[in-house]
C-alpha cells in the first residue's frame, strides 16, 4: 500500500523574495468600500474585472455545511453564508465538527446523514474521502469560477485522478511569528532573521520580565506548525517532500535535528508562556490573547495570518501597530514558508451543495471574509483593498506573488490518522515531546511506529 498522492502544487516551497518580503509590512490600498452585494459588479482592483456570480434560486432548501471552525472563524464564515442565503433563498445551517473532522464525517457518512459540503483542512482527507467515493466531483459552475480567480496549484490542490473536487476557500501563511510591539520596545529587541536570534530575543525578552513565547500546545496541530517551519528551513525542501510522504522515516536524522533544535525552544521553560506544562494546558485562541492582553502577559505567538482574527475579536490590540509580525525565522540558508487551506467539498449530489461551491470560488464570497480580518484568500482575482490592514494586505500578495511556487502543510497531507486527529499520531508525539524535549529517540520512534500505520492503512 501507498501513501495518498501529493499534487504537483503540494509539492512545491513558497518561495519568498525580498518583495514578498517588504510587502509584510508595505503599504496598502484603501478599502474600497465593497460588500459582496448582490448588484456590486466588479472588483476596484483595478486588474481584472470580476462580475458577481450568478446563482440559481433554491426556494428554501436547507443545506448543511462542516467545519472545523470556532469563534471568530465561524462568525466570520457564518457572514458569507448569510450572503448565500441572501442571494439563493436556500437556508444552510453551520456544523462544528471538532479537530478530528475526517472522524466527524466519516462517522456521518457512514450513517447516511453526511452534511452536504465539508470544509477540510486536509488535502490527504480530500483525497481519501475522492477515492472512496465519498466527495462529489465539481460542477461546471464552480469549476469556471476556479479556472477564472485561481492558479492551477490550488486548482490541482483540490483534484483527483484528473477531477476536481475541492474548492480552497481560505489559505493561510503559517510561517509568521506575531510580536506585541509594548513588549519588543521595553525590551529593547527587534524582529529577529535566524533562529539563533529568535532564541537571543525570547532570552532578552524573559529578562525583562515578561515570559517571551506563547505556545497553544493543547491544540496538537500548532506544535506539527512549529516542526515542519523548523523542518523545511533545516533539512529543506527535497526531505520536506520525501518526509511528507513518507519515502523516509520519522526515525531519519534529519528528523532528530530539527526535534533538537526546536528542543531549545520547547526545553527552555523560562522561553515559555507558563513552561511546558503551561503551553499543554493552553488552547491556540488563548495562545494569542494572551500575548496580546494589557497586562503584557507574553512577547510573542507563533502561527498564521488566522491569529489576526483571535487579535480583533479577543483583544483590544490593533494589528499593525500593537500587534506586528515577521517570517518564522531561518533556521538553514532561508525562512520557510509553509502554506494551508481549507477546501470546500461536495459530499452529496444536489444543486444546493453545487451553488453554494460555486459561491465560495467567487470573488464575491472571499471578499466577504477578507474584510473581516483573519483571513487570507488563494483568490488572485480579489482586490488587495479587500483587507482591513496593512499586515494581511502584505501577507495576501506574498500568496498571490508566489504564485504555483509553494509547500502545502506536512501534517494535512499525511493520513487523517497521523496528522490530524486530536488526541493521536503526529499531534499526540509532539505533545508528548514538548513535555519530555530531551527524549528526542522516543519521540522519533513513536512518531515513526503511528506514521507507518496510518499510511499503510490510508492505502
Amino acid at each position: 500500500m501507498h501513501a495518498p498522492r501529493i499534487s504537483r502544487g503540494g509539492r512545491r516551497v513558497l518561495a519568498v523574495t525580498a518583495v514578498a518580503a517588504l510587502a509584510l509590512t508595505a503599504a496598502g490600498c484603501g478599502d474600497d468600500g465593497g460588500g459582496g452585494s448582490k448588484n456590486d459588479k466588479s472588483d476596484k482592483s483595478g486588474g481584472a474585472s470580476n462580475s458577481s456570480v450568478s446563482l440559481p434560486e433554491l426556494g428554501g432548501q436547507k443545506l448543511q455545511v462542516a467545519a472545523v471552525w470556532t469563534g471568530a472563524e465561524q462568525e466570520n464564515f457564518r457572514k458569507v453564508l448569510d450572503e448565500f442565503e441572501k442571494r439563493t433563498g436556500a437556508k444552510v445551517t453551520f456544523v462544528p465538527t471538532g479537530d478530528s473532522i475526517s472522524t466527524f464525517l466519516g462517522t456521518k457518512i457512514e450513517g447516511g446523514q453526511p452534511p452536504d459540503v465539508a470544509m477540510l483542512p486536509q488535502v490527504g482527507v480530500l483525497r481519501q474521502f475522492a477515492k472512496s467515493g465519498w466527495a462529489k466531483p465539481a460542477g461546471p459552475g464552480a469549476t469556471a469560477q476556479l479556472q477564472k480567480n485561481y492558479g492551477k496549484g490550488w486548482q490541482d490542490l483540490g483534484a483527483y485522478n484528473g477531477k476536481q473536487y475541492g474548492v480552497y476557500f481560505k489559505a493561510a501563511n503559517k510561517s509568521l511569528i506575531w510580536y506585541n510591539t509594548a513588549v519588543f520596545e521595553n525590551a529593547g529587541v527587534k524582529e529577529p532573521k535566524t533562529w539563533d536570534e529568535f532564541l537571543k530575543t525570547a532570552q532578552t525578552v524573559a529578562d525583562s520580565g515578561v515570559e517571551p513565547v506563547s505556545i497553544g500546545g493543547a491544540d496538537g496541530w500548532t506544535l506539527t506548525d512549529w516542526f515542519e517551519n523548523v523542518y523545511l528551513s533545516q533539512a529543506g525542501p527535497e526531505k520536506y517532500d520525501q518526509l511528507a510522504q513518507h519515502r523516509i522515516k520519522w526515525t531519519d536524522p534529519s528528523v532528530k535535528q530539527a526535534l533538537t533544535t526546536l528542543g531549545r525552544l520547547f526545553g527552555k521553560k523560562e522561553l515559555v508562556v507558563g513552561g511546558q506544562s503551561g503551553a499543554l494546558q493552553t488552547e491556540f485562541p488563548k495562545s494569542v490573547s494572551q500575548t496580546f492582553a494589557t497586562d503584557d502577559k507574553a512577547g510573542m505567538v507563533f502561527e498564521a495570518d488566522f491569529v489576526a482574527g483571535v487579535i480583533g475579536s479577543e483583544t483590544k490590540a490593533k494589528v499593525g501597530s500593537d500587534a506586528k509580525v515577521f517570517p518564522f525565522p531561518s533556521v538553514g540558508d532561508s525562512s520557510p514558508v509553509v502554506s494551508a487551506g481549507d477546501a470546500a467539498v461536495a459530499l452529496k449530489d444536489g444543486k444546493g451543495a453545487q451553488a453554494l461551491l460555486t459561491f465560495l470560488a467567487s470573488t464575491d464570497a472571499a471578499r466577504i471574509w477578507a474584510q473581516q480580518g483573519g483571513f487570507i484568500s488563494p483568490n488572485k482575482s480579489l482586490a488587495d483593498s479587500s483587507y482591513p490592514d496593512e499586515v494581511s494586505r502584505g501577507i495576501a500578495k506574498a500568496l498571490i506573488a508566489a504564485g504555483d511556487d509553494f509547500r502545502f502543510d506536512m501534517s494535512d497531507q499525511a493520513p487523517a490518522a497521523f496528522g490530524g486527529t486530536k488526541g493521536s499520531g503526529e499531534w499526540k508525539r509532539l505533545q508528548d515531546f514538548l513535555k519530555n524535549p530531551k527524549d528526542v529517540s522516543g519521540a522519533q520512534s513513536k512518531l515513526e511506529a503511528d506514521a507507518a500505520k496510518a499510511y499503510k492503512n490510508a492505502g
